[in-house]
């Protein structure tokens, strides 16, 4: 394939031979036993040099595609055999996109620019079976939760919680908004399936603070939550990066009293192997 690809570029069998580095003699007999073994001339030879014939146009197009895959092929299997390429599968929370996952992608794409890298927006219960089942390699989520693997976690960091309420409300002279006030218009939240250990943190703030919390609707993702929230279904707690997601019908507003809610919190997660993998390369560069 590469010697009838040469000749067709060079339109000299002279030309090809020494573009190729072998003998024009070898050459032409290659070529020779090629149209020989198909039955057909792919060039037609004159003192001028070499042209394709009709069956050589109709094949030479398809000759440097596969030239070219096989050469992709053969560079993608050396950087895997060197450990430069591969397949890395991120699984992430809506709240890791804001900050924490733009800047570790730039850093992976940098260090490992032949890694196919794969994303995947879940929630908390969907990373952790996708994690147990070996779907996603490392997961973005919020802590604590409770996987059957024996995983690697790496803390990386925390937000307070902030109220998002229907734009139409206003909110104090401070610009802030009380726990008695969300209580009272009830709450937009995960589903209890979803961030259970931290849903039961916040109802119980509450409770302590002398207010019953009614969650009113379950929404599985952030702008679900936020596209409620406009609706004026209830009001939300959502983390405080939450602010660089613009969203018509909704603002955002600090809690007055909320010093005794639970913080947001960021880990990641990947499953624990004997040697290192890409997982672990991409945990170190996500950002404390």
């Amino acid at each position: 394939m590469r010697c009838i690809v040469a000749i067709a570029e060079a339109g000299s069998l002279t030309r090809a031979a020494e573009n190729l580095g072998l003998a024009q003699p070898a050459l032409t007999q290659m070529l020779n036993r090629l149209e020989s073994e198909l039955g057909t001339r792919l060039f037609t030879r004159t003192r001028r040099g070499a042209t394709l014939t009709e069956a050589g146009l109709a094949v030479v197009d398809d000759l440097r595609a596969s030239l070219a895959y096989g050469d992709t092929a053969t560079e993608r299997i050396r950087a895997m055999g060197a450990g430069r390429a591969g397949r890395l599968t991120i699984g992430f929370v809506t709240h890791a996109v804001y900050q924490v996952l733009p800047r570790a992608l730039q850093r992976l794409r940098a260090a490992y620019p032949q890694l196919d890298i794969s994303l995947r927006e879940m929630s908390n219960a969907e990373q952790v079976e996708a994690l147990e089942g070996g779907r996603i390699d490392i997961a973005l989520l919020h802590p604590p939760v409770a996987v059957n693997a024996r995983v690697h976690e790496r803390r990386l960091g925390e937000e307070r919680l902030l109220a998002a309420v229907p734009a139409a409300h206003e909110p104090g002279a401070d610009g802030c908004v009380s726990l008695a006030e969300i209580a009272a218009h009830g709450l937009v939240w995960f589903p209890s399936l979803q961030m259970s250990a931290l849903r039961t943190q916040m109802l119980a703030a509450f409770r302590a603070a002398g207010h019953e919390l009614r969650i009113v609707q379950d929404a599985n993702r952030t702008l679900t939550v936020l596209s409620c929230v406009a609706a004026g279904l209830g009001w939300s707690l959502l983390p405080s990066s939450v602010r660089a997601l613009r969203h018509e019908g909704v603002r955002y507003a600090e809690v007055r009293d909320g010093a005794g809610l639970p913080p947001f919190e960021l880990s990641a997660m990947w499953l624990a192997k004997s040697r290192p993998a890409f997982a672990d390369a991409f945990a170190a560069m996500l950002d404390a």
